[in-house]
């Protein structure tokens, strides 16, 4: 009875069941968070609110931007929901981290994938600093500050303050621009300069700095200084 009831509801009203049968890429965006919904509202399905999510933020992306709170806001949502959408966006950019680290931070492509998924979800910029060992295998990803990139707000020795607490062989800087234009502004050339010179000071390499945005003229989703023959 319980399987014929299941069949006699509309299709968009079962992405669990059209999982189960078909697998996860078969799911629309809508009906992947519609599982976390699990429930709509009077006169609209889970999917309905789903698809009114994406919407609204205006992408996929736009709803991993969202903070629990904001979510937790919106009409049909609540906290228990918030939650879950949250932690399911956490679970993704987690695993794309372990999988990844586990390789050598050789390229710049690498670390675009390592850290892209967690800093184009943030609204605002963020600075953060990936300590190496000498093989230029991951130790660890620390992030520096929030904010606008700037010799003020980020100076050198906050930098290479984490840099020698780890021992770290070398290490490599990276931030975001929201805007999702990777190009770098003067601000972010003068503390590259200041931080390669500092670091040859204190005998650690910086090997690159890369600016992760959306994607630039040429199609380009990051910049990378050493790419471009500024490092």
């Amino acid at each position: 009875m319980a399987s014929s009831r299941i069949r006699e509801l509309p299709e968009d009203d079962r992405p669990r069941e059209k999982l189960a049968l078909k697998g996860p890429g078969s799911l629309s965006n809508a009906e992947l968070i519609a599982i976390f919904l699990r429930t709509g509202v009077a006169g609209k399905g889970a999917v309905e609110l789903a698809r009114d999510l994406l919407v609204d933020r205006g992408s996929l992306q736009g709803v991993a931007r969202t903070s629990p709170a904001e979510l937790a806001g919106r009409h049909g949502i609540g906290p228990a929901k918030a939650a879950q959408i949250s932690a399911a966006f956490e679970l993704g950019r987690r695993l794309v981290h372990e999988q990844i680290s586990l390789e050598p931070m050789d390229s710049p492509e690498r670390i675009f994938e390592l850290l892209a998924p967690q800093m184009r979800a943030l609204s605002q910029e963020s600075v953060s600093v990936l300590l190496l060992d000498n093989r230029r295998h991951l130790i660890k990803v620390e992030e520096v500050t929030r904010g606008t990139l700037n010799e003020c707000l980020v100076h050198p020795r906050e930098i290479l303050r984490r840099v020698i607490a780890h021992s770290s062989h070398s290490f490599i800087l990276v931030h975001n621009h929201p805007s999702g234009n990777p190009n770098p502004s003067s601000a972010d050339r003068e503390i590259t300069r200041t931080l390669y010179r500092a670091s040859e000071v204190v005998g650690v390499s910086l090997v690159d700095h890369i600016i992760i945005g959306a994607s630039s003229v040429d199609g380009q989703p990051y910049f990378s200084f050493r790419e471009a023959g500024l490092l």
